[in-house]
């Protein structure tokens, strides 16, 4: 899939997409300009295709460079543009620290295995399978809870991230992840009273204006988009 024209950025994306959600973040924080390309009815899959061999969002081009699956892009956009916006704590200059690298890596995995598992949960939820239903969605609901509870132990404390002094991919991705399973009805209690240095972290990333900017929205089967207000649109044939 190429990009029209002349534009030089963009992103293809689904606005209930955690992982979607996360990049847009951190192009925010950075500061970028680029084509928000959102996905609202369903593509083909040769559609999906010409933009990912993963038939998943989100994908992104910078120029001639194309580039899936969130981390990655993610990854690419801290270590390739230095800007940010003046705003406390910075958004962090590198995706792994060189002194924690891999506890870094580490946690990041655990982190996607986490959004992995709620939107499977949810993909699940929408053609009618409940986490009731079935032993792998029963434990992919049981893993989310042991990962926050590991997830608690790796914070220093509730004023500061997963890299103390800035605000980290590894931040923004546990808030999209996790305010992305409660804004569905999903039938998940995450317990977030019992992990409150996680608690306090994503309260304080909702009062970011990159997080207000791109919110995660409420979604039932029969959603196909939303008006400016957050108002589900339902298809006629739902």
């Amino acid at each position: 899939m190429k990009l029209p024209g002349n534009t030089m950025r963009a992103l293809l994306f689904t606005s209930g997409s955690p992982f979607a959600r996360a990049v847009r973040i951190i192009l925010d924080e950075i500061g970028l300009n680029y084509e928000r390309r959102e996905e609202v009815t369903p593509p083909s899959l040769e559609q999906r295709a010409a933009a990912t061999p993963t038939l998943q969002v989100p994908t992104f081009w910078d120029g001639e460079l194309t580039l899936w699956e969130s981390g990655t892009i993610a990854e690419y956009l801290l270590s390739t543009y230095p800007q940010r916006r003046a705003v406390e704590p910075a958004l962090s200059p590198h995706a792994f620290r060189a002194d924690a690298l891999w506890q870094d890596k580490l946690t990041f995995s655990t982190i996607q295995t986490f959004g992995t598992a709620a939107t499977t949960i949810s993909q699940m939820k929408w053609v009618g399978v409940a986490i009731d239903q079935n032993a792998h969605l029963e434990r992919s609901a049981q893993k989310l809870i042991h990962i926050l509870d590991w997830l608690e132990g790796q914070l220093v404390d509730q004023k500061r991230g997963f890299q103390p002094g800035w605000l980290s991919m590894h931040d923004i991705f546990i808030a999209a992840h996790v305010r992305f399973v409660q804004a569905r009805p999903l039938g998940i209690d995450l317990e977030l009273n019992r992990f409150e240095k996680v608690a306090a972290l994503l309260d304080r990333l909702d009062e970011r204006e990159s997080f207000k900017a791109n919110p995660i929205w409420w979604w039932e089967p029969g959603v196909i988009g939303y008006e400016p207000d957050g108002t589900p649109v339902f298809s006629d044939k739902a």
